[in-house]
């Protein structure tokens, strides 16, 4: 195919098919996103109660949510690798599939009561969150100029829908899955299994043309990069840090979307022990983290098109700016400070949002078209790891010391960043 300059020279036919596609795109990748999101949410929500009834402890419970992590970062690369090779369709492909076997895996495992097997399902099950954190890049592919933010934040936006329906829905599957003879508690894994098979048959028919093909078919005849082949499977992660080493603006973005996550997590995580310490019963617990989402989703396509208007980095630093004060809102509130750590959770959302759509826009501006993939999913990779990490140190802390010293601790780091950011400029 005839290499067509995507930003300059491009006849309005030409330039009103891209537009064509790109609005086409944005759809399936929503479509694909709610349906994704609330197969995520109903086994997250459910995995390790089922985990503390199969093996009866407890603390083993607490390893369902760290194999779905663990799973979204091994599964980082291969999908970036998919993509790379042969497109976003293949990429997102292989992490709803790779969700999808886990779902039936973990079926499977339940009905066999194997908490061992459960785990290794759950590892599967993490593609899912692969899938929904590379969704967003793709979104980028096709975005002129100056929209690339907004357009990945209406990817993200649709994440609320199944995030929020996805945990209420957990129950009536149980009960549904009863009904029809399945084992206790296979239910929702059963729902969790038909939500990831629509999301990648939505992608697979409907992901076409797939646009990061598209987009190198019609990049500028008169930059060099855009010619080089795909970096091969191995060389993946290796091809990530050598675009990395060139363009500085790109480790800004990793390193802000690092420590959002990784500040986002600590907090969010032990929150709800903060709050059962002071006798706050669940249903109260459970409303601060509805706050607390709806600070991550609602207000992406705002914060979106702010980035588009003043910029990545003031973006980024107004997020740092937003997790310090929600550290130190939420840090120095006491156990039956309810509202205001309602208020620190709700902005520790925000922060995280600006975070991920400034970053994740900045990272795929600042490298070239035929490496975007490769380091986005290292991208990926060091975000969920990171995040991994927090939730452990999170503990620590609190358990030794208390959530006041892990605000404090958050409220530094973020500090840090920032202040790094302001001198950094892009």
């Amino acid at each position: 195919m005839t290499k067509i300059p995507i930003n300059t020279n491009i006849s309005p036919r030409v330039g009103g098919q891209i537009a064509a596609v790109q609005r086409r795109t944005l759809a399936v990748l929503s479509v694909a996103q709610i349906t994704s999101g609330v197969g995520v949410a109903v086994g997250f929500a459910f995995s390790s109660l089922v985990v503390a009834r199969l093996s009866g402890s407890v603390s083993i419970s607490g390893l369902a949510g760290t194999a779905s992590v663990l799973g979204a970062a091994l599964l980082a690369l291969p999908t970036a690798r998919a993509a790379g090779r042969s497109g976003r369709r293949t990429g997102l492909a292989l992490a709803y599939g790779c969700a999808l076997l886990g779902c039936l895996i973990t079926v499977v495992a339940i009905t066999v009561r194997s908490w061992p097997l459960m785990l290794a399902g759950l590892v599967l099950f993490g593609g899912a969150s692969a899938g929904s954190l590379a969704s967003r890049y793709s979104a980028t592919d096709l975005s002129p100029p100056g929209h690339s933010a907004r357009h990945l934040s209406w990817v993200v936006w649709a994440s609320t829908i199944g995030s929020v329906a996805g945990p209420n829905l957990a129950e009536p599957a149980d009960r549904l899955g009863r009904s029809l003879g399945l084992a206790p508690d296979t239910g929702p894994f059963a729902l969790s299994l038909l939500a990831f098979a629509i999301a990648l048959a939505v992608i697979v028919i409907g992901l076409r043309p797939d646009p990061l093909l598209l987009a190198r078919s019609i990049v500028p005849a008169s930059a060099p990069a855009t010619t080089t082949p795909a970096p091969r499977a191995r060389g993946t992660l290796r091809t990530a840090w050598q675009a990395l080493r060139r363009a500085p603006a790109a480790v800004r973005a990793l390193v802000a979307i690092a420590v959002s996550h990784t500040a986002m997590v600590s907090v969010m995580s032990m929150t709800p022990v903060h709050l059962d310490h002071g006798g706050s019963p669940n249903w109260v617990i459970g409303i601060v983290l509805s706050l607390h989402i709806a600070g991550m989703y609602v207000l992406s396509p705002l914060i979106g098109w702010l980035a588009d208007r003043i910029g990545r980095v003031p973006v980024l630093r107004l997020g740092m700016g937003l997790l310090l004060a929600a550290a130190v809102l939420a840090g120095t509130a006491g156990p039956h400070g309810v509202t205001q750590v309602s208020t620190g959770l709700a902005l520790l959302g925000a922060g995280w949002s600006c975070g991920l759509i400034a970053g994740s826009a900045m990272l795929s501006e600042a490298v070239p078209l035929e490496h975007r993939p490769a380091v986005q999913g290292l991208s990926d990779l060091l975000m969920n790891v990171c995040g991994a990490t927090g939730a452990v140190a999170a503990g620590v802390i609190v358990g030794a010391l208390s959530y006041g010293v892990l605000g404090t601790v958050v409220a530094v780091m973020v500090t840090i960043t920032g202040a790094w950011l302001t001198l950094k400029r892009t």
